[in-house]
């Protein structure tokens, strides 16, 4: 009866595709947003901000802080992209989104991509726009004592914009830190597992209020051999984050209320 159902499934789907000339994820983003609109809207009770910041075409990368051990923020992230531009953004998630088949099926069907550079370098020459987090799993699994302090940034993202001249999307996310609280973190997993292992206080999310907001976009030059210099790299992918970091504190200074 499961094969039955899933080839069921999977022939409606290839219909819909026919039919409508979406994409997979298309599809997927106009299913969805029934059941993630109803936990934004009322649950978490997103605002968004700066939409304008968001490039109308071509490829671009959005940044922003990450939290929450779940990977709330980045869907909402390429949610709200979705629904302010009308495209789709892809990505670029941890390798624990596919690890195991059955779960990485439905990670290809929501846009998310393994983290790799040329992964990402592939998709923004395809004029995709993409979602990502320097911070990587440090960010996404620190401990809740540690919010909203932007850990070490990877300088991929740099690398990317400078390889394509895609512009960057700085953004920020308030609320996630208080809708997941992670406790602490099992390191030492990292060396069996190949990853670390947070110890999560709740998997129900907590009704904290949720503020995005994108910023202006920053412009790199498109120079592949300025991206082969770590140096340079390393220096811009610092600047950002220090400023991101400051743009973080200025709208936690502006937030009234965490829960009410």
């Amino acid at each position: 009866m499961r094969e039955f159902l899933r080839d069921l499934f999977g022939r409606a789907v290839e219909r819909a595709i026919q039919a409508t000339g979406h994409t997979r994820e298309e599809l997927a983003y106009q299913v969805l947003p029934l059941f993630l609109l109803d936990i934004i809207n009322r649950y978490l009770r997103v605002q968004t901000e700066g939409e304008e910041n968001i490039p109308d075409k071509g490829p671009y990368l959005v940044i922003a802080n990450h939290s929450g051990f779940m990977g709330f923020d980045a869907l909402m992230l390429a949610h709200q992209i979705y629904l302010k531009k009308k495209r789709v953004p892809r990505i670029i998630a941890h390798k624990l989104w596919f690890l195991m088949p059955e779960i990485s099926v439905h990670a290809h069907k929501l846009g998310l991509v393994p983290a790799t550079f040329d992964n990402g370098l592939a998709l923004l020459q395809r004029n995709q726009p993409l979602v990502l987090f320097p911070e990587g799993e440090e960010g996404n699994f620190k401990p809740s004592r540690y919010r909203y302090k932007l850990r070490r940034f990877r300088r991929g993202f740099v690398r990317l914009a400078l390889k394509t001249g895609a512009p960057i999307v700085p953004a920020v996310v308030i609320g996630a830190e208080e809708t997941h609280i992670t406790l602490s973190q099992i390191k030492w997993a990292k060396e069996i597992l190949g990853i670390i292992v947070p110890v999560p206080l709740n998997v129900i999310p907590l009704p904290a209020r949720w503020h995005i907001k994108f910023f202006k976009p920053v412009i790199l030059e498109k120079d592949p051999d300025r991206a082969a210099n770590i140096q340079e790299v390393s220096r811009i992918a610092q600047e950002i984050r220090v400023d991101l970091q400051h743009k973080m504190h200025e709208e936690l200074r502006k937030r009234s209320t965490v829960f009410v």
